[in-house]
């Protein structure tokens, strides 16, 4: 048995069918564990839902800021872009089905020494702290606080943590350091618009990894989230968005001995 860690499939599904033959992949003996962003920009976001809610309990996933995207969108909360490509899962006729499979996701999972997270942590969160953080959010995502999180959710620039945040703000705000976040200052202040490399980072503002005295440093994280940064893997983070839907990779890596698995991206052979 073994479990491998994939990262951002954005709808990718031909990619990630071929990584799948690539490792192996057995249903009835390992485990596919995704950082989140099974959806959007590329061209096939209903099969991989599909594929992946089909495996049960043989995939894990955490929700990523597209995956949220997609729920909002499929409860009117918010609109398509122009470089969105999501209307053939709301014009499904098992839409309903999956995107509420979809709000039936975690967050944040914790397994052993490994935690999967889509984007990070706040530096002085430990795990524990971000694991009952992400319950709460979680809870409002699943229940009757559903619409109003996911409002306050979108746009989320302005959105920053606070322990005495309240009700729909405080959800979207820890549902927003698990989705989106990369870079912060030292003492947690998010930086919401930088998307480029880590080499870039705004000054004033770290890599959320790299900001000095990280309370949850000692656990192993799995996240993926960044694309420009691709595939980073030290003792204890496991970086694994290495731009599929951009053309480059998409990545696993088998967790028992941190073997790395990549393909080319399928949707883009050929020059397209």
């Amino acid at each position: 048995m073994a479990t491998y860690a994939i990262g951002d499939v954005q709808g990718c599904f031909a990619s990630l069918r071929q990584l799948t033959k690539t490792i192996g992949f057995t249903p009835a003996q390992d485990r596919l564990w995704f950082v989140g962003d099974l959806v959007n920009r590329g061209p096939d976001s209903l099969g991989v839902l599909r594929y992946i809610r089909g495996l049960g309990p043989a995939a894990v996933t955490v929700l990523g800021n597209h995956d949220l995207f997609l729920l909002a969108v499929a409860a009117g909360l918010a609109t398509l872009r122009r470089d969105d490509t999501l209307s053939q899962v709301l014009d499904a006729p098992d839409c309903d089905e999956l995107t509420t499979w979809l709000r039936q996701q975690p967050l944040l999972y914790r397994e052993g020494s490994y935690v999967l997270v889509h984007a990070g942590l706040l530096p002085h969160w430990t795990i524990e702290e971000a694991r009952q953080l992400a319950m709460e959010a979680e809870t409002a995502l699943r229940g009757e606080q559903f619409s109003a999180m996911l409002r306050a959710l979108h746009p989320s620039g302005h959105l920053q943590w606070a322990p005495d945040l309240r009700g729909a703000v405080r959800v979207a705000t820890i549902t927003k350091v698990l989705t989106r976040l990369r870079t912060c200052s030292d003492d947690g202040v998010m930086e919401s618009t930088f998307s480029g490399p880590p080499k870039l980072t705004p000054q004033g503002f770290h890599p959320w990894f790299d900001v000095p005295d990280r309370r949850n440093a000692t656990a192993a994280i799995v996240f993926g989230h960044w694309a420009a940064m691709g595939l980073h893997l030290t003792t204890n983070l496991l970086g694994l968005d290495s731009g599929c839907v951009y053309g480059r990779q998409l990545t696993a890596v088998r967790l028992e001995d941190r073997k790395i698995f990549q393909v080319r991206c399928e949707e883009t052979r050929g020059g397209k």
